[in-house]
């Protein structure tokens, strides 16, 4: 997809294992025949410009035909655009500027706690995303309101579009900063174990705590191909015919 149209292929492969763990390891209760089904959880994808993995994901889930991504990805009709939109099958809110995600995450978890629903509610955020203030304003509001069916994983690759994270603006300490909101915070060491993930990430409804969970996971950027991981060039580089032939090449390696 990324070869073809263009798209932010190393955030991509640092969540892989974090959307997996989610849609296919029974965290997240959704219906692919029934999108809108009302007591399906949400999942919003703060970190917007990782729709390419998204939209694999969903299709392959069958909310909508995988023909999409070949022929309606930054192309054609355009159904499946360059950051996720809510007008697409199992895609809850619209990104693009960042830091709105966690904002959004609250407020439908508000409601569904006024209106006694026991649904998840959760917020994939990108590290860097965490400069922005409205991701700490939306923080404090989850707090106060004691939204404790919200969950934010973050995606601690430690690289934002252009730099290494800490180089601009230090997040560590990260997991006492989000503790300090007020917030249960569970620090996952390896962000691309399935075991360690679906151990922190919360599997009754409704959670125990009334506190929103952060899930802080330590991943690599461009994880599992030599060329993509931790380097900052790769979350704008075109991929070549070359290169993908090589990144295919070392992740059938690996699942060999």
């Amino acid at each position: 997809m990324c070869y073809a149209h263009g798209g932010h292929i190393s955030t991509c492969y640092s969540c892989a294992e974090i959307l997996v763990a989610l849609y296919y390891g029974g965290v997240l209760r959704v219906d692919s025949k029934n999108p809108n089904w009302a007591d399906r959880d949400r999942f919003i994808l703060s970190k917007g410009h990782g729709e390419t993995i998204m939209y694999a994901l969903l299709a392959d889930l069958g909310f909508f035909p995988e023909e999409w991504t070949r022929t309606a990805y930054r192309a054609g009709s355009c159904r499946l655009g360059g950051h996720v939109d809510h007008k697409i099958p199992g895609i809850e809110a619209t990104a693009g500027a960042l830091g709105h995600g966690l904002g959004i995450g609250c407020g439908m978890a508000l409601a569904a706690k006024m209106d006694g629903l026991p649904n998840l509610h959760v917020v994939l955020l990108g590290d860097a995303e965490c400069s922005e203030g409205s991701v700490w304003e939306a923080a404090m509001f989850a707090a106060q309101h004691k939204l404790g069916q919200l969950v934010a994983i973050i995606d601690r690759n430690g690289i934002g579009s252009l730099d290494y994270t800490e180089n601009y603006i230090a997040l560590e300490p990260f997991a006492d900063k989000w503790r300090s909101f007020g917030w249960d915070v569970v620090t996952v060491e390896d962000g691309h174990d399935f075991a360690s993930l679906l151990e922190a990430l919360p599997q009754s409804r409704p959670r125990v705590s009334d506190r929103p969970l952060a899930v802080i996971a330590k991943t690599v950027k461009g994880k599992g191909v030599s060329l993509f991981e931790n380097d900052p060039i790769w979350h704008v580089r075109p991929v070549t015919s070359d290169i993908i032939e090589q990144a295919r090449a070392e992740l059938l390696e690996q699942d060999a």
